[in-house]
């Protein structure tokens, strides 16, 4: 291990699965997963070297991205599986297995490279979910790190009743799988062998064993950049926010504009939607002037365009598709509040994203998003049934709706905790202070690295 000062540079090896600075292909099942990848590993390229182990697939998109983003002090080499292993990316949960088994393949490559020129510390940044082994972490003499990574949230079992039949037998498979691959012999060497262990939920932190408990610290997967700043910046707004004004009747609506809700997310059953658009049917009969625009595609686009045509919605609810980031970022600076009632979500990165453009959020109580979001910057709703989640979010987009005073301050809140928990920048530092305390690295760090780590563990 070298003894390394500020100036010096540890040598370190990343596996990363997915990575790619625009989100992987539907192939890798990228997506969060990629730009976690690429975030991580630019923040890592700022204090040390870095060598990349990452997807064949991923090549042109990375290649195009370290055009801009890095200094000449990071190699990535591409790995793939035999063409007859790709067909399992096509089957349900096959992705997984074949992330396991190039796992093992990124492990022979890594010990050929650490032949060559040792590593000083390794670390697993995607696939780390709190069950997927690595042969890597597990087998090579170094030092290692592992995540940030979840997978222990469940959807909450009073909710699952509401699921399709496929989607109750894809809960209770993946719940199975996961406590079988914890038993994994390599999983569990590998989370002896861990200096640190960072994972995304609340959820997941208690999942690990008391004996490993100890080397594990929450640490978000996902974050924001300066650019997203300034792209949802207040004074980006078409308009000042919605004012309200009450009926005789003790009722409100909106004055001139429309109360703007919104949601955004790839539409799958686990995202409940569904309970979203319900919860908004009973707000609008109190505030008439609302409209709701949910951003999105995937296999429940249909259900959902039949769900609000029966609820009389059509007009007050609006189903987009998916857009750039740069222009949902800037539909949320024209927005109002952000409704995300996702049932088991590990990140989360559009209610960051939302709170980035200080939005107050209305969501579950539940994994990665109850993380994100306190009582200042939202309201947040007990997952007990799905008939209590839609009534009491409906009342919390009321609450937000009458107060325009509580929807400014929250709002505020919001941006601010974004900006100083979520920044990838702070989320770099705080990984500098892990690698300093874990590989007894000497060395200046940013004092507000601390900040970080106490304001990530915030949970309320």
């Amino acid at each position: 291990m070298q003894n390394s000062h500020s100036a010096a540079r540890l040598r370190v090896l990343v596996c990363a699965f997915a990575c790619s600075p625009g989100g992987g292909p539907a192939s890798l099942a990228g997506g969060g997963e990629a730009v976690l990848g690429w975030n991580i590993v630019r923040q890592l390229a700022r204090f040390h070297e870095v060598v990349v182990l990452t997807h064949a697939e991923l090549r042109s998109a990375i290649e195009s991205g370290l055009k801009e983003a890095f200094n000449g002090n990071i190699h990535f080499h591409y790995l793939k599986l035999p063409r007859w292993l790709e067909a399992l990316k096509g089957f349900a949960g096959g992705i997984q297995f074949y992330a396991y088994l190039w796992q093992i393949k990124a492990y022979f490559v890594a010990r050929r490279l650490h032949r060559e020129r040792p590593f000083d510390v390794f670390h697993h940044v995607t696939y780390a979910n709190d069950w997927m082994a690595s042969y890597i972490g597990a087998l090579l003499p170094v030092p290692y790190i592992r995540g940030p990574g979840g997978g222990a949230q469940r959807v909450p079992k009073a909710f699952l009743a509401g699921f399709s039949r496929r989607g109750r037998f894809w809960e209770h498979v993946r719940s199975v799988g996961q406590q079988v691959l914890r038993h994994d012999p390599i999983f569990m060497l590998g989370q002896r062998r861990a200096r640190a262990i960072l994972v995304c939920t609340p959820e997941s932190l208690f999942t690990i064993p008391e004996r490993w408990r100890t080397k594990a610290q929450l640490f978000p997967v996902n974050g924001i950049t300066s650019e997203d700043l300034r792209l949802t910046e207040r004074n980006n707004r078409a308009d000042s926010p919605t004012r309200v004004w009450p009926h005789e009747n003790g009722q409100f609506n909106g004055s001139q504009k429309p109360f703007r809700v919104l949601s955004a997310g790839k539409l799958l059953e686990l995202k409940a939607f569904d309970l979203a658009i319900r919860a908004f049917q009973l707000f609008v009969q109190k505030a008439p002037t609302a409209t709701f625009t949910l951003i999105g595609d995937g296999p429940e686009s249909g259900r959902l365009r039949k769900l609000t045509q029966e609820l009389g919605l059509d007009g007050k609810v609006r189903i987009e598709k998916w857009m750039s980031r740069e222009e949902l970022l800037q539909a949320m600076a024209q927005s109002d509040v952000f409704l995300f009632a996702s049932l088991r979500d590990g990140g989360g990165a559009v209610v960051i994203e939302a709170m980035a453009a200080g939005m107050p959020v209305v969501c579950l109580d539940h994994a990665g998003p109850a993380m994100h979001v306190t009582e200042k910057c939202g309201i947040k709703v007990q997952p007990r049934h799905p008939d209590q989640a839609i009534k009491e979010m409906a009342e919390a987009l009321f609450c937000l709706y009458r107060d325009a005073e509580l929807r400014l301050q929250m709002g505020k809140a919001a941006r601010e905790r974004a900006e100083r928990s979520y920044h990838w920048e702070r989320h770099g530092d705080c990984l500098l202070e892990v690698y300093r305390r874990v590989l007894h690295v000497e060395g200046d760090l940013p004092a507000r690295s601390s900040e970080h780590a106490e304001s990530i563990a915030t949970t309320s």
